[in-house]
């Protein structure tokens, strides 16, 4: 049977390469042979602590306890993300990950809310969404009554740990060392072996390159190419750094803009985790490094953690028989908390187009198709907070909100601006919701409304909306507070 198995070889470990071998030992293991090859001396990024509600879709895909994953990597529980100086200095909204109001076939809950608002019988958008308000009353619990669509914060150093447990559970075998020569077949230019500085060799049928920003098989021996976006998103540098906990976990990450770029607050059980992401066009290191370590709130568990980075994706995800995952498949700043789950999806994606025998080009480009319109709609999300400001206090907002936009960025903004429609594109992860919630934070307010709304009286709207908001004050009731919950659920390890 072994002689008959497909060889996969990950070079790289981290999160990105022990989310791939957890999820394909886990789903396809009896058909696999599968290789991880780290090093001890080679560090990761490993500031991707914040993530997105599809992450427990993954988990159960993978056969993970939600209780043993949280307690494995000091969890705690996201509700959203609360952005503040975005739109002006001193305002703040909230994209929150629930549904907001009660939606109709024909129109969403916004324009319902529209015309409220225009009678002046409307309260602020948040209040008819739960997870929105429970985030800023910071209650949380897993009750059937109240269900709350949730995320995590977590410790990405642990969580590659219990994936790693997992993974070699399943099979996987981990060999310790750093890549010296990556061998190609002469003919074809397919990778076939990795060679390591010990001598030793590892030869495989599929490759998949999780060496982070650097590409070592996509990039640097396959030649991929890379697409660049800085004209969109210029910030290039972030600078983390973790602190002691002063206060209970927020059941939320916060993004705070500064004159040229913005900062994150990520609260675990036993840490916060901080960060800060600028231009370095318009913000020295230097400077950076000192407004993140005067903003931070207890004392600094590590040293300042300096990432360069460019914005973009390989032009190919899968180059012949090579596929790039998380950060040697591109980058895109952590704004919306994408990182991880692009991991995920890109190992799903994968088991749905694992190729049986030879690797045929029609698979291939599929999956490039579906990577490729992956990043980009995730990358046009991320481009609206930049774009959809009213600051002008700096030369680097002064850019982001004269810059050009991607077509279609531009036709959705003009399309919520003026119709009140929020269009979402199949199989897109962002969801009308988010589109909405952001565009709104943003300053962009529709100028219409659908008019079947109109053919609601206004005793019967006062009504709807009254009931939804009381509705959501009934569940909230039902919540406990976030950071008794996360003790009672699990507890520091």
């Amino acid at each position: 049977m072994s002689g008959s198995k497909k060889r996969i070889v990950i070079a790289g470990g981290g999160t990105a390469g022990w989310i791939a071998a957890a999820a394909l030992s886990h789903q396809m293991g009896e058909l696999l042979d599968i290789t991880l090859v780290e090093s001890e001396d080679i560090g990761t990024v490993g500031v991707g602590e914040a993530t997105i509600p599809p992450m427990r879709t993954f988990h159960r895909l993978v056969g993970i306890n939600e209780q043993e994953f949280v307690k494995a990597t000091n969890a705690t529980f996201k509700l959203g993300i609360q952005f503040e100086n975005w739109k002006q200095i001193g305002e703040k909204y909230f994209h929150s990950f629930g549904v907001t109001g009660k939606q109709t076939i024909v129109t969403d809950f916004i324009h319902f809310w529209l015309r409220g608002r225009e009678l002046g019988i409307a309260n602020d958008f948040g209040d008819y969404c739960l997870e929105f308000k429970a985030a800023l009353q910071e209650r949380f619990s897993l009750n059937n009554q109240a269900k709350l669509n949730y995320a995590f914060h977590l410790d990405a150093g642990r969580y590659a740990r219990f994936l790693r447990a997992r993974a070699e559970s399943f099979g996987v075998k981990r060999v310790e060392g750093k890549i010296a020569q990556v061998n190609q077949n002469s003919d074809s230019g397919d990778l076939t072996s990795l060679v390591l500085e010990s001598g030793q060799e590892l030869s495989g049928d599929l490759f998949i390159d999780c060496t982070g920003m650097k590409g070592l098989l996509i990039e640097q021996t396959l030649k991929t190419g890379f697409e660049p976006w800085v004209q969109w998103l210029p910030c290039d540098t972030a600078i983390a750094v973790q602190t002691e906990a002063t206060a209970p976990p927020l059941p939320y990450t916060r993004s705070v803009a500064h004159h040229a770029g913005w900062r994150w607050q990520i609260p675990l059980q036993n840490r916060v985790g901080n960060g800060i992401v600028f231009s370095s066009r318009h913000m020295s290191e230097d400077e950076a490094k000192d407004k993140l370590l005067s903003s931070v709130e207890g004392k600094a568990l590590t040293e300042p953690n300096l990432i360069r980075f460019k914005t973009g994706r390989r032009k190919k995800s899968w180059n012949k028989n090579c596929i790039a995952m998380g950060l040697a498949s591109g980058f895109l700043e952590p704004l919306e908390s994408t990182s991880i789950h692009m991991i995920m999806t890109a190992v799903t994606r994968l088991l749905q187009l694992f190729p049986h025998g030879e690797i045929k080009q029609s698979v291939v480009d599929e999956y490039n198709a579906q990577a490729e319109s992956e990043f980009d709609r995730i990358r046009d999300f991320i481009i609206l907070h930049y774009k959809a400001t009213e600051r002008d206090d700096s030369p680097f907002w002064q850019y982001c909100r004269d810059m050009e936009v991607p077509a279609e960025l531009k036709h959705r903004m003009d399309l919520f601006r003026d119709f009140g429609r929020a269009n979402q594109v199949e199989g897109e992860l962002f969801r009308l919701d988010s589109w909405t919630q952001v565009m709104l934070g943003q300053g962009i307010i529709p100028s219409a409304y659908h008019p079947m709304v109109d053919l609601m009286p206004e005793s019967a709207l006062r009504s709807l909306l009254a009931s939804i908001s009381a509705d959501v004050d009934k569940k909230i009731e039902m919540l406990s507070p976030h950071a008794e919950f996360v003790k009672k659920y699990c507890g520091i390890s």
